[in-house]
This record gives C-alpha cells, sequence and structure tokens, in this order.
C-alpha cells in the first residue's frame, strides 16, 4: 500500500532543500527523494568548495529566459538579504569577494547543514533513484526502488544536465513532456569554448589569463579570461557562453584599459608593438598578437593608419570557437521548461495543477556570481509557500 504526503520532492539539491524546508515549516507532511546518497551535490562542489550562495547585487536582468519578466516575482519575494538572513541566523561567517560574490568563509557543507536543519521534519529518501512517475485523478504516485509513494503536490527539483559526474540528468524535461507542457531547447551554459585548429597559435597559451572585456552580440562583461589546452576560459568568457550560440564570434577587447598605441608612438617611437603591448598584456600573449598583427618593427616605422587599424582590433579581437566544452564542463543549463507553461508567482504547472518546477530545471538562467543558487532559493521559497497553502486549503 502506497505512503501518503502532502508533497512529494524530486531533488534535494539548492531548490529541493529550500521548497522542503518552506512547506513543512508552514505545515505540510514532505518527502524528498533524491539518486544521491548525500543532499546537495551541486552546492558541496560549488565555489571551490566555499559556495557562492548569493549576490549581493541580484537584479532580474541577470537572468536569461525567453520571458525576461518571469524571475521577478521569485526574486522580489524571497531576495538574496532574505538569505544572507538565513545564513546570519545559522551562524554561518561568509564574507564579500568581487562584483558581489557571497562565499562561506568556511565550508560548502554548511550551507547543506543549514537547509537540512531548516527542513526539520520532512522524510528524505537519498540513493533512491525514480523509476516511474504516474496521476490517477488528483494524486500523483511514485515509484521508487520497492517504495510507492502518493501525494497531491509534485516538486520537481532535479536540475538540468550540467554536471553529469555528479548524476544530473534531463529527468525534469521527460518529466515535463509526459504532463504535455513544452520545453525550451537547453544547451550549456557558463562553460568554456573550445577553439578550431586554426587558432593553435592561442591554444598554445594554456594557463594566461588577463583582464578583459568580452562581447557576444549585446552582451558584454569585463572580466578576466583565461587561455585553455582546449580553448577560452575564465569569469568573462563563462559569462558570455550563456549568449553565444554557434555560428557567433567572441570579440575580446585585450586593453579593457584605454591604452593608446599612437600616444605610445609619438612618448617612444623607438619602442617595438610587442615592448608597448608586454607593459599591460602577460608576455606570451603579447608575443602571439603581434606575431598575429605582423609588426615586429618598432612604434616610429608604423604609419599611423596602421597603429590605429591595430589599435582597433586589440579592442576587439574576433574568435570563432567551434563549439564549448559541454554540459560535462558547464556550470548550469540554459533553457528547460518552458516559463510560459508556469505560475511565476507559484512555479505550479497550469495544465498539470499540483506539478512544480523549481531551481535549474526551469528555464531561467543566472549570471557566474551566486546568481542561480538565489534563483533555487528563491523558485523553492516560492513552490514551498504555494504547496502548503494548497495543504492547508484540502484541511
Amino acid at each position: 500500500m502506497a505512503r501518503t504526503f502532502d508533497t512529494i520532492i524530486l531533488g534535494a539539491g539548492g531548490a529541493g532543500l529550500m521548497c522542503a524546508g518552506v512547506a513543512v515549516q508552514n505545515g505540510a507532511k514532505v518527502l524528498v527523494i533524491d539518486h544521491a546518497k548525500k543532499p546537495g551535490q551541486k552546492i558541496l562542489i560549488s565555489g571551490g568548495g566555499r559556495c557562492n550562495f548569493t549576490n549581493s547585487e541580484c537584479a532580474p536582468d541577470r537572468f536569461l529566459s525567453a520571458n525576461p519578466h518571469f524571475a521577478k516575482s521569485a526574486l522580489g519575494r524571497y531576495t538574496a538579504a532574505d538569505f544572507v538572513a538565513m545564513v546570519e541566523r545559522h551562524g554561518i561567517a561568509y564574507h564579500e569577494k568581487t562584483l558581489g560574490q557571497l562565499f562561506c568563509d568556511g565550508s560548502a557543507r554548511q550551507i547543506v547543514d543549514m537547509l537540512m536543519a531548516e527542513a526539520e521534519g520532512a522524510e528524505f529518501a537519498f540513493g533512491a533513484p525514480v523509476e516511474h512517475v504516474d496521476r490517477e485523478g488528483e494524486i500523483f504516485r511514485v515509484c521508487y526502488g520497492e517504495e510507492v509513494v502518493e501525494a497531491a503536490n509534485l516538486v520537481i527539483a532535479t536540475g538540468g544536465p550540467s554536471i553529469p559526474k555528479i548524476g544530473a540528468s534531463d529527468f525534469a524535461y521527460h518529466l515535463a513532456r509526459q504532463f504535455g507542457l513544452k520545453i525550451v531547447e537547453p544547451r550549456p551554459a557558463l562553460v568554456p569554448f573550445t577553439l578550431p585548429g586554426t587558432e593553435a597559435l592561442f591554444r598554445d597559451l594554456s594557463g594566461v589569463a588577463a583582464p578583459t572585456i568580452v562581447r557576444v552580440g549585446k552582451a558584454q562583461f569585463a572580466e578576466a579570461s583565461l587561455f585553455t589546452h582546449r580553448g577560452l576560459s575564465g569569469p568573462a568568457m563563462l559569462q558570455v557562453s550563456s549568449y553565444w550560440r554557434h555560428g557567433e564570434p567572441v570579440l575580446v577587447d585585450f586593453l579593457p584599459g584605454g591604452f593608446d598605441l599612437l600616444a605610445a608612438k609619438r612618448s617612444a617611437p623607438q619602442k617595438t608593438l610587442h615592448a608597448a603591448l608586454s607593459q599591460h598584456l602577460p608576455q606570451r600573449l603579447a608575443d602571439a598578437l603581434v606575431q598575429r598583427l605582423e609588426f615586429e618593427k618598432p612604434l616610429g616605422e608604423i604609419t599611423d593608419q596602421q597603429l590605429q587599424d591595430a589599435q582597433m582590433r586589440l579592442h576587439a579581437w574576433p574568435f570563432l570557437p567551434n563549439g564549448t566544452e559541454g554540459f560535462a564542463k558547464a556550470e548550469v543549463t540554459v533553457g528547460g521548461v518552458s516559463t510560459a507553461e508556469l505560475s511565476s508567482k507559484t512555479m505550479e504547472a497550469k495544465r498539470a495543477p499540483g506539478l512544480y518546477f523549481i531551481g535549474e530545471a526551469v528555464d531561467v538562467t543566472g549570471w557566474l556570481g551566486g546568481y542561480n543558487f538565489q534563483w533555487a532559493w528563491s523558485s523553492g521559497w516560492a513552490a514551498g509557500h504555494a504547496v502548503a497553502g494548497a495543504v492547508a486549503r484540502a484541511a
């Protein structure tokens, strides 16, 4: 005979744990099921093990979605400040790095322990892959192992396919389609680019990093870029990867500080372009750029027009990636369950009452720097209150 709960949550990551905590604290009987043997797998590996748990500069315009307005409701009702207040209430020390990024002073495990403490009273089933989900009338039935459980509310918090080594999959999309919901085509995001063999000169710069401004279409980010043995990475590259489509160029400004080659020529005409660039860029990068520009002679022997052309190229150096490193190296997923199918207030499916999708499973993707965790907290909070409210109304 099936055991009965008010709410079943599939996925014990950030969004699922937040939802469980809110729901159980508001009177719901909750079961959380996860295929992993322990909760919060993605939390534990994030931020170098210190978890970049939110961003103090969080705003809706820092999220990608087919509907850029969808995230506003949840983000506005459960903010970064609200999550920070929970962190402080649990006595977790934290610090701010660049660009509003907040990290634990200690370990990411503190965040997982906090969320588990908040969800005290919920029942957990770990190491339990879900084998089947169906619905009879208004009741969802979930089968895992030898167990069959039922609930009027089912929350899907199983994430997207990024980082499959920790068990990530497209389970949420299959389930959404099972109930007739549309999916926005998923693709890897916050992921390194790969470069073709024609860019071997730059692939030889593996390990070299430099401050840059990187642009893809209208999106641009002023952060460090890193050359790898396969292509391009670093914060700026990861950020624009979320906006990139195959065939688009990635434009890199290698002189974000505004270094002027004509002024350098006037002040030191005997200097080579290489010597001038080496004052602002790593030596190996300056070598590669000058080799491509083919200006080895002193600045005084290069015409002003040639220097202006070189300056323009250095401010918008085009790379044409042949792809990315895929879901295996992607931190998150762009795309997912279409927001047109969901209530922005409750995260409930409009065509399947009682079914909710939260976190990375949904077509809402944040920038690098704690934004995706904030979406997990905010969407989990919204669904947690919604299911608790549904339970209260049914009582």
